[in-house]
């Protein structure tokens, strides 16, 4: 039953999104560049006038308690506010150079004898559905390239499933499966790597469909022999479109709503009203956020979507894999010394230990990490002797399957979470040798932003705090608190229109600030050591609502709502503490934060359109 449902659900999908287009990347303008980054260096400038004057000037010395959390969690937020802008301060992006005509286009070496370019086609799959993966194998086998060039296509089954051999068999296709399922994904690419040969792999997830134009928009990128991987966008073509504000308002209110419709979006962007509900989305990670790092050479590896070249992987995994051997050494020795008591130790014995810890270490060209896609970017970024690039290539090149219920998505971001900051407890790239300073700006970015629930919790529940006891976490909400926090707050705002022009973060802002409970466990689990698991992010719709998994969220809303309703009955008594400019502050912050709640309930209890799902299972045509 399970299986027809998933049968049923993909192809409600398939049929229903199958014809959408995705995202035109924004084009780069140097004057839009400079008004951001004069926005933005100016909403630097007076949010350190108004943290240095929350420090000095503000302090409610007779609630410390409450007022030192706050001026942390308000100090914290800024630093990354300015790792933020560092991440946005560029647009500029290499472009792709003519597309290589053959192998020695695209290396430095000029006894490399010419031949075709040789491309392996990686489809990493366990548990997914077997016709799901035959979409991608088809799409795959449609690739498009002026010169000849050898392209070979691989379905790498870590599920070791008779159903999935006999889809590859009918495809045309290899198929590669192995004894054991060590290392996960991780060990599954890494299998594949010893019994193919291709000068570039293409790492594609099992719902992955590849545009027949994908080697054509990247290989260019390759003719620069120290371009590592070129990461493409991932692009989710099963989420709901919804309708433009402009067309939404007109229903309502006729021609002006559709004026007011395009008037607001000409300010803040394209609204549009029953979009996905699970804020899927990826266009603004993509084309503003991972694009824009490419200044500095620091875009990361995000798995599927991605072209790597071998020669790089392996040459990577080979120095680390010495490096580990050498240090396994060291420590051997060490301990021989100690246990001896000699000075030295033999040649002959040093060699020994040198050769076992070879045996003893395991080569691994992917490393065997729930973000083994990102760990494996930071490898590769910090061999400063080869001086890999990464290339974030701006233009979808493939459609996904995104998460579509809040249980899949749960399951998606807590391994995203858990797996960043168990790199940044067990490897931080901030302490690697061989990072530029850019690099690791950018890399702190990342892991920064999986440490906003610490700062979060605490803009979440200080109003609540406020409203029911009146002890405010400031000296005072007068006049100067307000000329103080105004001028940054609207420079901010206008510097992030600005910046992510053509995209509205209002629904990131909301998940950002709702996601604290998740972040929280994620970093709960990594501080007690416990292993971040390789779930597969399911690719059917799970059946059901799921309540419990917004329960912090519904229970910050219900007390927010209390909040002020208590601390507006108690304006009105005129109780001390409870002035008009504390009300009001709160009021706004309060509601904020309740907003920002809503949009995750709302997708804890989405539920498809039933009329459709009764269409499709009786095979209507949608």
């Amino acid at each position: 039953m399970a299986s027809l449902f998933g049968d049923v659900f993909l192809s409600r999908r398939a049929s229903r999104f199958q014809t959408q287009t995705p995202w035109t990347p924004l084009p780069y303008s140097p004057w839009h560049e400079t008004l951001w980054q004069f926005l933005a260096t100016s909403s630097l400038v007076f949010g350190a006038w108004y943290v240095g004057w929350r420090w000095l000037g503000s302090v409610n010395y007779d609630a410390l308690w409450f007022s030192i959390p706050l001026l942390l969690a308000e100090t914290g937020a800024f630093f990354g506010l300015v790792l933020f802008t560092a991440n946005l301060w560029s647009a500029k992006s290499p472009a792709p150079a003519p597309l290589p005509a053959g192998i020695r286009d695209c290396t430095d070496d000029p006894e490399m004898p010419d031949r075709p370019l040789s491309v392996d086609v990686f489809f990493a799959t366990y548990s997914e559905d077997p016709e799901l993966v035959r979409l991608g194998l088809k799409d795959a086998k449609r690739f498009t390239y002026p010169y000849p060039i050898d392209v070979k296509i691989h379905v790498l089954d870590d599920g070791k499933r008779p159903a999935m051999e006999a889809v590859a068999r009918e495809e045309g296709v290899n198929y590669i499966t192995r004894s054991d399922n060590v290392g996960f994904k991780a060990g599954n690419l890494r299998n594949a790597m010893t019994v193919t040969s291709g000068d570039f792999i293409l790492i594609c997830d099992a719902d992955m469909q590849p545009f027949p134009t994908f080697l054509e928009e990247t290989l260019g990128y390759f003719r620069d022999p120290k371009v590592a991987w070129v990461q493409t966008p991932h692009w989710f073509y099963d989420v709901p479109p919804g309708v433009p504000l402009p067309a939404a308002l007109e229903r309502w209110l006729g021609g002006a709503g559709r004026l007011l419709g395009k008037g607001f979006e000409r300010i803040f962007g394209p609204v549009q009203i029953g979009e996905d509900p699970f804020a899927n989305d990826p266009q603004l990670f993509f084309d503003v956020i991972l694009r824009r790092r490419n200044w500095a050479n620091a875009s990361f590896c995000c798995g599927a979507g991605s072209i790597h070249r071998r020669e790089a992987v392996m040459e990577a995994a080979l120095r680390q894999w010495s490096d580990q051997v050498a240090a396994a050494a060291g420590r051997n020795e060490a301990a021989a010394r100690r246990l001896t008591g000699e000075e030295a130790i033999a040649e002959s014995i040093r060699d020994s230990m040198r050769w076992q810890g070879a045996l003893e270490e395991e080569f691994q060209p992917y490393k065997f990490h729930v973000s083994e896609d990102i760990y494996t970017s930071i490898v590769l970024h910090s061999d400063r002797e080869r001086g890999w690039k990464s290339v974030l290539h701006p233009k979808v090149q493939a459609r996904m399957l995104s998460p579509n219920d809040l249980l899949s998505w749960t399951i998606q971001r807590f391994k995203y979470a858990g797996g960043t900051l168990d790199i940044m407890a067990h490897d931080n790239p901030l302490f690697r040798k061989g990072l530029t300073l850019p690099q690791k700006m950018m890399y702190a970015s990342t892991f920064y932003s999986y440490l906003s629930p610490l700062w979060n919790i605490v803009f979440l529940f200080s109003p609540i705090i406020f409203l029911f006891s009146g002890i405010a976490p400031v000296a005072g909400y007068s006049l100067d608190f307000f000329i103080h926090i105004a001028p940054f707050l609207l420079l901010n705002e206008l510097s992030q229109l600005v910046a992510l022009w053509g995209n509205s973060n209002a629904k990131g802002r909301a998940w950002y600030l709702a996601m604290f409970p998740l972040n929280l466990q994620a970093m709960w689990a990594v501080v007690r050591g416990k292993k971040i698991s390789f779930p597969v992010t399911p690719k059917d719709r799970q059946v059901g609502t799921y309540p419990r998994l917004v329960r912090w969220q519904i229970a910050l809303v219900v007390l927010t709502a209390a909040g002020l309703i208590w601390g507006w009955s108690a304006f009105a008594a005129g109780v001390a503490g409870y002035s008009l400019g504390a009300m009001i502050a709160n009021t706004v912050w309060g509601t904020s934060n309740m907003l920002s709640m809503l949009p995750m309930i709302r997708a804890a209890f989405w539920q498809p359109d039933p009329v459709y799902e009764a269409a499709i299972v009786e095979g209507a045509t949608p």
